[in-house]
């Protein structure tokens, strides 16, 4: 079995920092492929040192923006009332909560494997905002 070992970190030069930074920022602005299977806001439960996804279902209409289900309205992320999830997940870790989203018996609540790598990149960060007890904003 082949092992592979991670170099030790190092602290970026500035220039790559800002260079990385600006990398993806500019990526962020490409046009994204919504999920028909819905789409999830993560947040954190610090008191029982859990993250949480909430999973939420959405049509997307002809120019590809997220709509609710039941009305065919275009979806606002400044909207007047909360939803109802379809699903609530709570795990761990970022890895506990990724195999419950993906592995073992179906259906499963993702479509898109861009959609698969967003949530595990945002979990990642959700953990280590729980574990240095920082705030956490999803992306």
């Amino acid at each position: 079995m082949a092992q592979f070992r991670t170099p030790a970190p190092s602290s970026p030069a500035p220039s790559e920092a800002s260079s990385r930074d600006s990398l993806d920022e500019s990526l962020s602005q490409r046009f994204i492929a919504l999920d028909p299977n819905g789409y999830f806001l993560i947040k954190l439960d610090a008191a029982a040192g859990e993250l949480i996804a909430e999973h939420y279902a959405n049509g997307i209409d002809e120019r590809g923006l997220a709509t609710d289900p039941d009305t065919g309205e275009v979806l606002s992320c400044r909207a007047a009332g909360p939803r109802p999830p379809l699903a609530i997940y709570r795990g761990r870790s970022a890895k506990e909560l990724g195999i419950a989203l993906t592995e073992g018996e179906g259906p499963h609540p993702l479509s898109r494997l861009d959609h698969a790598l967003y949530l595990g990149r945002e979990l990642q960060k959700a953990e280590q905002a729980l574990a240095l007890g920082l705030p956490y904003l999803q992306d």
